[in-house]
């Protein structure tokens, strides 16, 4: 269906049509209109354009009111202070946009970007051979709903997953399953995640041991990592069997996260290896690297150590040895030419902002990264515990990421659990919801903050039914979904006729935002915006069930229906703005 143009857009279009026609000067002009607690739409562009046309801002406002065409959409517009509009629109066409927007029950009405490109995402990078902690949610979850959010609005997306599966730590993993070949086979066709990771932690703890205690098994492991550089065969393949049984683990963990990540969308550190030395060979010969101590640095001007000597980004170590930035600036090289890429994006932690901003900088150097292909690190905080500091367990080690998540599902299932009688809920019912609200309760909390900014972790306030929680929204939803089954043979349907009482407006405006949100939202990469806006749209929803009854035996018909309307909108406005951000809506809860 054709997209629908929102509300704000319409009267937009009014106003400068008006100031247009008050001051020809003004054509094209931008009224500054906002949402306003005065009306519903304030303008303040007013201001800016008397004084430069050296006029007085409240007669330039009643001039321009008296070419505001009221009608269908403007009901009517005031001068206020100094020369602000005050708009109301009417409530016909509140209702005429918001049945547009139900017809569309795939998009809502929300239309594609006009100017898509094809952006690379780079996110939940789990290493090989290592458990994925706490400090891996993060990057996880706003990479995923951040792809979910792009993708809805028509740009092309291609996942990577930047894997740490290279490095001097598997020659001693090589080294240790070439001389125990059968550690990590499997006595049945499948093992479960959990096992897999079992099998690698006991796998790496022997390896240790030997390494540390044995100087001649020591020699072998340094050998074989010159040997995996070199690209051995059976080296190879014995670090193969590490990267198949991590992911194992890892596909595990992310279907505990109800997260889908494809196979082909991983490529890690190894992914890059063959272009490593071009790189450094192009950025040597460009100038852009220059060879300090043997070593092929780039060097900044404002980048400097706590001597205030210049700290570089070394490319290549003087040992011919190559460290994170070749792989970074190699794979830029193959997300732009090979995948041809507009856009790059990386939800990596803050704490490693300098060296994407010395990668990012090389690139540009290069001629790699320019005015028609981005780079961007979206930088994220924290974790922390209740007590603010990051988060850990009592025995001070990080969290793991499936125990966390196990502990949210089970909390979440408690909470399911104390109403499923009411609702009717089956045990598979409670099983699957309590599923649905924990992993969705990690999410939202997550999501629901600025990515930049720490945030604290606390199960009892992420579960809870009140506040600013995922289970407050998908509680609103089931809400409706109630209602709905109760509402008999009465059906949603839009009464633009009806007169709306001031809750009903207040809801059936801020449905309107949701495309723009949704726009707003994928420009700027803050998923915790499009949050924000659905804790709204559920408060709204809240006032809107305080004042206006639904299946109350004293409406008339026309009135149920239009309220099931309103609600049955909102229901699926929220199922859409959850399901982008990652996150399920039970019908019953």
């Amino acid at each position: 269906m054709a997209p629908v143009t929102s509300l704000s857009h319409s009267v937009e279009q009014h106003l400068t049509s008006a100031l247009s026609a008050t001051l020809p000067e003004a054509a094209g002009a931008d009224p500054l209109l906002r949402r306003s607690d005065r009306a519903d739409f304030q303008a303040n562009g007013i201001l800016a354009l008397a004084k430069k046309a050296k006029a007085n801002p409240r007669e330039l406002a009643t001039q321009v009111v008296a070419h505001v065409v009221t009608g269908d959409l403007i009901e009517e517009v005031e001068v206020s202070g100094p020369g602000f509009l005050n708009v109301t629109i009417t409530d016909g066409a509140i209702t005429r946009n918001l049945a547009a927007r139900y017809a569309d029950a795939d998009r809502l009405g929300v239309p594609h970007s006009g100017h898509p490109g094809t952006t690379v995402i780079d996110y939940a990078q789990p290493n090989v051979a290592k458990e994925m902690h706490v400090g891996h949610l993060r990057s996880a979850v706003i990479g995923d709903a951040t792809v979910q959010i792009l993708e809805f609005t028509g740009e092309s997306v291609v996942r990577r997953h930047h894997i740490g599966d290279w490095g001097t730590q598997f020659g001693m993993l090589i080294q240790y399953l070439d001389e125990h070949p059968h550690e990590l086979d499997h006595k049945e066709s499948q093992v479960s995640g959990e096992e897999a990771m079992s099998n690698l932690d006991r796998l790496y703890k022997a390896a240790r041991r030997l390494f540390d205690a044995d100087e001649e098994f020591k020699t072998r492991a340094r050998r074989r990592v010159v040997d995996l550089q070199a690209g051995d065969p059976h080296t190879l393949a014995t670090w193969q069997k590490f990267v198949d049984e991590s992911k194992i683990y890892f596909f595990s963990v992310f279907e505990k996260l109800d997260m889908e990540i494809r196979d082909e969308d991983i490529v890690g550190e190894s992914g890059y290896n063959d272009m490593l030395a071009e790189t450094c060979r192009l950025l040597e010969e460009s100038g852009v690297a220059v060879r300090s101590e043997g070593a092929l640095c780039v060097f900044f001007e404002d980048v400097k150590g706590p001597d205030g000597n210049p700290v570089p980004l070394i490319v290549q170590k003087s040992d011919g040895g190559y460290g994170y930035a070749a792989t970074d600036l190699s794979a830029i090289r193959d997300r732009v030419f090979n995948i041809k890429a507009s856009t790059l994006l990386y939800v990596v932690d803050a704490r490693q902002s300098l060296h994407f901003k010395m990668v990012f900088e090389t690139a540009r150097r290069a001629g790699w990264l320019n005015e028609d292909v981005k780079a961007h690190q979206l930088a994220f905080g924290t974790v922390l515990g209740k007590d603010g500091k990051p988060f850990k367990t009592r025995e001070g080690e990080t969290v793991k990421l499936v125990d966390l998540l196990d502990e949210a599902v089970e909390r979440a299932t408690t909470v399911v659990r104390e109403k499923a009688v009411k609702v009717g809920l089956s045990e598979p019912e409670i099983v699957e919801n309590g599923r649905y609200v924990g992993v969705g309760a990690v999410k939202y909390a997550d999501l629901s903050t600025s990515a930049v900014r720490d945030y604290k972790f606390d199960l009892d306030q992420m579960v809870s039914l009140n506040g600013d929680t995922s289970v407050y929204l998908q509680y609103a939803y089931a809400r409706i979904q109630s209602i709905l089954r109760k509402a008999g043979e009465a059906r949603p349907a839009a009464h633009p006729e009806l007169e709306l009482a001031p809750a009903e407006r207040a809801l059936g405006l801020h449905l309107d935002r949701f495309g723009e949100t949704v726009h707003e939202v994928a420009a700027a990469y803050e998923p915790h915006k499009l949050a924000a806006y659905l804790y709204q749209l559920a408060s709204h929803l809240t006032t809107f069930y305080d004042q206006c009854h639904v299946l109350s035996p004293d409406n008339s018909p026309e009135v149920v229906e239009n309220r099931l309307f309103l609600v049955d909108l909102t229901a699926r406005t929220l199922h859409l703005g959850m399901a982008l951000l990652g996150i399920r809506t039970p019908d019953k809860l």
